[in-house]
């Protein structure tokens, strides 16, 4: 009898990765590429899409040849993806008009500003759940279509289409013939109205975008075309799930009820808890998002995204060279004790939630003589989960009620110094899976349940299996001192740029 895999295209900040899912959950065989990370201006960021799209096609390759496995076993396509990033190409020719925009990038920060100088916050965050930032897609494509030459014309003959990363995907992906997107990636462009789950007049006209340049948007668990043989793996294969690469990891991780919580340890830090059927309201700073359609049901979540979360490691690294690799940040920050009072804010891009400044700034603070590398390294491993502790207190004021427990997921998962120190500044257990693939078996778990691989939620929820428990090691007042310093560096961060010719 044939083996059947789901294959999740897992296409993220800084690689494109292919991941083949058995019955069981399990990874069977997996392949990444790096992508290019361009900055041709300090605080802009791009990617170049036709290589996103190389990548992935070429790691789909890669994945299946480690399988010993042919298209024939794949029974369906998931994907899952950097979610804000922005790509406009020409319909008639297929190719990108600029280079992708990346969710990072603070190009658009002076559009934002405009948009709140007009009064329009309160109308955004009713109808997107979000906050004008430069995070967010929509006014991505306003700087394109502004600063672009040529792109407002191709924009008005009906030329240009936009997608995030997703629709990129598809769209290469089914040879032209696709212009979908799903709800969890419609939701974080600031052009999706949330509450009636469709493009808005209204911001679509604040931003002067046409709306034919945007795609059709579905559920998380549909048809999405099929991919062309010429352009993937030489077969049809059908595409039925898509999300976005956060949601997608709390579908991995079996958030499937109401006060369902996880981080994802990437680039950034997100944090999403499952609300349920019903959009709730912020009053923390805190975005409400969709987390995914399935079936006729469409669950929100709360969402707190820490801009610089796993970048820090990045930055230890290869700009100031205090550690060789990433692994080695754990080690070193074990050779000290504390931190002896040395706090790092990585506000490298601003900061996001609750604070929503993108005028912050990095900031290192607390330095004595006494300072070393160890406690500069420690203090950048402690401030990743500063961050998160701090979303996951909005999330508890928000929703009314105490989080018990975490489940933890990404890369930085595997830093035991971290996940211990998470939980010591929680007061809470925080959990590890065996799968740490959440983001890809989220896209994975959506595709195959469309198709019948998996016959429901019930049976996915027997397929996750713990790994490692980390339950609280120090005592409220310890926590409460250290993060009564971890504020007031905070305070010293924010606004940066705006006091600047003060100073």
């Amino acid at each position: 009898m044939k083996k059947r895999y789901v294959m999740a295209l897992d296409q993220g900040t800084t690689s494109s990765r292919a991941l083949l899912f058995d019955r069981d959950g399990r990874v069977v065989s997996q392949a990444a590429l790096p992508i290019r990370q361009i900055y041709p201006k300090p605080g802009w960021v791009e990617h170049d899409p036709v290589e996103i799209f190389d990548t992935i096609g070429e790691s789909a390759r890669q994945a299946l040849e480690k399988a010993r496995a042919d298209t024939g076993e794949i029974e369906c396509i998931g994907i899952t993806n950097q979610r804000e990033t922005t790509v406009l190409w020409d319909r008639e020719t297929g190719r990108p008009v600029h280079n992708a925009i990346v969710w990072q990038c603070r190009r658009t920060a002076e559009i934002c500003e405009r948009l709140k100088k007009r009064g329009l916050t309160d109308v955004i965050n009713e109808k997107t759940g979000l906050v004008p930032d430069a995070y967010f897609s929509g006014p991505k494509i306003t700087w394109l279509l502004e600063n672009v030459p040529d792109l407002r014309d191709l924009a008005n003959q009906g030329r240009l289409a936009f997608g995030t990363i997703d629709s990129w995907l598809i769209y290469n992906l089914t040879g032209g013939k696709e212009h979908l997107t799903d709800m969890s990636n419609a939701s974080r462009t600031m052009l999706f109205d949330i509450n009636a789950l469709s493009w808005d007049e209204e911001l679509l006209a604040a931003l002067q975008i046409p709306s034919d340049v945007l795609p059709t948007v579905s559920g998380s668990s549909a048809e999405f075309g099929l991919t062309y043989p010429d352009r993937f793996l030489g077969a049809e294969i059908p595409i039925t799930g898509v999300v976005g690469d956060q949601q997608g990891a709390l579908f991995g991780q079996t958030g499937f009820e109401p006060g369902d919580v996880k981080i994802t340890y990437g680039t950034g830090c997100f944090l999403l808890m499952n609300t349920g059927e019903q959009r709730r309201h912020s009053g923390s700073g805190l975005l409400a998002t969709v987390a995914w359609g399935l079936g006729d049901k469409v669950h929100y979540a709360l969402e707190g995204s820490v801009f610089t979360g796993g970048a820090v490691v990045q930055w230890l690294r290869d700009e100031l060279g205090l550690i060789a690799t990433a692994e080695e940040s754990e080690t070193v920050a074990r050779c000290v004790d504390d931190n002896g009072g040395v706090y790092l804010v990585p506000a490298f891009t601003g900061l996001g939630a609750p604070h929503w400044d993108m005028y912050a700034r990095g900031i290192l603070c607390g330095l004595t003589r006494g300072a070393g590398r160890a406690h500069i390294v420690r203090a950048g491993l402690e401030s990743i989960a500063y961050q998160c502790r701090d979303v996951i207190h909005c999330m508890e004021t928000d929703a009314g009620c105490k989080i018990e427990s975490l489940r933890v997921d990404g890369g930085a998962a595997a830093n035991g110094f971290l996940m211990q120190f998470q939980s010591d500044v929680l007061g809470i257990p925080v959990v590890v899976p065996e799968n740490r693939e959440t983001t890809a078996m989220g896209a994975a778990m959506l595709a195959g349940l469309y198709t019948g691989f998996w016959s429901g939620t019930d049976e996915l929820k027997k397929i996750w299996r713990l790994d490692r428990e980390y339950t609280p090691e120090i005592d409220a007042a310890s926590r409460n001192s250290l993060l009564a310093d971890w504020h007031r560096a905070v305070d010293r961060a924010k606004g940066w740029l705006d006091h600047r010719d003060t100073l």
